[in-house]
């Protein structure tokens, strides 16, 4: 069974369990991944890959997370303790990213690949690329910029 199908799937388990936060989180991961195959030149109806499911769901809680800083900033909890918890939904799905310390190793490790009069721009597209998915882009970014000078 695919991602796209087990979110179809799990919503119904959220209306059995009448669990709201559960329910609205999971109608918008499958609202943006029917955007997604429309946007994509696609039919409603066809399912996603799972990659694509975890890009979209990746997006989402980028998303929330920018929100609960946003409401963090100007003192609303209720917004950020609705938003924390849709996250919290969320990242049931994402795989697990790197750390900092494996980042730092990960960087420190192919910085040898690179000439020292290498663009700061094309090392940082050349990590991101191999670590798509892997690990949080601004945090890459923090690590390289720590790194490379």
């Amino acid at each position: 069974m695919t991602l796209h199908e087990q979110i179809r799937e799990l919503i119904k388990d959220a209306m059995r369990a009448k669990d709201a936060v559960r329910l609205d989180t999971l109608r918008g991961v499958l609202s943006a991944c029917t955007n997604h195959l429309v946007a994509s030149g696609k039919k409603p109806q066809e399912m996603l890959t799972d990659e694509e499911v975890v890009a979209v769901i990746t997006k989402l809680s980028k998303q929330r997370k920018d929100s609960i800083e946003q409401y963090t900033t100007g003192n609303r909890p209720d917004l950020v303790a609705e938003e924390s918890a849709q996250l919290a939904v969320l990242m049931e799905f994402l795989p697990t990213l790197m750390s900092e310390a494996e980042i730092t190793t990960f960087v420190e490790n192919k910085k040898s690949t690179f000439t020292p009069d290498t663009k700061k721009g094309m090392v940082m597209a050349e990590i991101m690329r191999d670590l798509k998915g892997k690990a949080d882009g601004a945090l890459v970014k923090k690590v390289v910029d720590s790194l490379i000078a």
